[in-house]
């Protein structure tokens, strides 16, 4: 296992220097992708560069969107020569402690997605914590499957080989319905999900940048997608769960 660390970030500067010290201490290269941020961001992540030497900085000269982001750095990862790549966010929100469990079970499952599957504590809004349980409600239709058991967690450990050749061959969501598009693709295409508990949690004073309006409307034009994309796929999907 040859692992590096991808870091999408959009103007998330606040706790970024506490997540690259304790990621640091993993002693893992680490790609971050700066998606187009302010000046003021940008100058932030340039000084981490100089100031972790496993750091590297790739940046987006607009705003791409987070899947955008994360799509840069995993094509990178394939690029340098990793066999997996783990997501982490830049605002703190994951348990960095369970990227060790992460890597067991990616070496363990090298062929495997290794998904963390949240638990939350009272911070999380509950119109997000609502809104995922009709997420998986389609992603269950669209791999006739109850195999992925969280298709919205940002901190994955990814085999880079498979998920480098789905961004060439097929074009996927840029923005927050990345996360769920490409577990449901990359079931199709045979790659197994696992899933470990992992604490996350929503920092007090922190921001998010999901728009309720355009990324509820892109999440839904993409379940839109999925199911009519299952369609021709579904006596394959039933022979490969009938031999399970």
């Amino acid at each position: 296992m040859h692992a590096c660390i991808v870091i999408p970030n959009y103007n998330h500067v606040a706790v970024i220097e506490s997540v690259l010290t304790e990621l640091s201490a993993l002693d893992l290269p680490i790609i971050m992708v700066n998606d187009g941020s302010t000046a003021d961001a940008s100058a932030v992540m340039r000084q981490c560069e100089s100031q972790f030497p496993l750091l590297t900085l790739i940046e987006h000269s607009e705003n791409q969107g987070k899947g955008g982001a994360v799509q840069t750095g995993l094509l990178t990862a394939d690029k340098l020569g990793y066999s997996h790549a783990i997501q982490v966010d830049a605002d703190g929100q994951h348990d960095l402690t369970d990227i060790q469990t992460l890597i067991y079970l990616g070496k363990k499952y090298p062929d495997s997605v290794i998904s963390g599957q949240p638990i939350y504590d009272e911070s999380v809004p509950k119109v997000r914590l609502y809104s995922r349980y009709i997420t998986h409600f389609w992603v269950w239709i669209e791999t006739l499957s109850f195999s992925i058991k969280d298709s919205m967690c940002g901190f994955r450990c990814y085999p880079v080989k498979e998920t480098a050749t789905l961004l060439r061959d097929k074009q996927l969501g840029k923005r927050m319905d990345f996360d769920i598009e490409i577990m449901v693709r990359l079931f199709w295409r045979g790659t197994p999900s696992r899933f470990m508990p992992t604490k996350v949690i929503y920092p007090e004073g922190g921001s998010s940048h999901f728009r309720a309006f355009e990324d509820n409307v892109l999440i839904s034009w993409m379940h839109t997608r999925l199911f009519f994309g299952m369609l021709p796929r579904i006596p394959l999907l039933l022979w490969r769960k009938l031999r399970g």
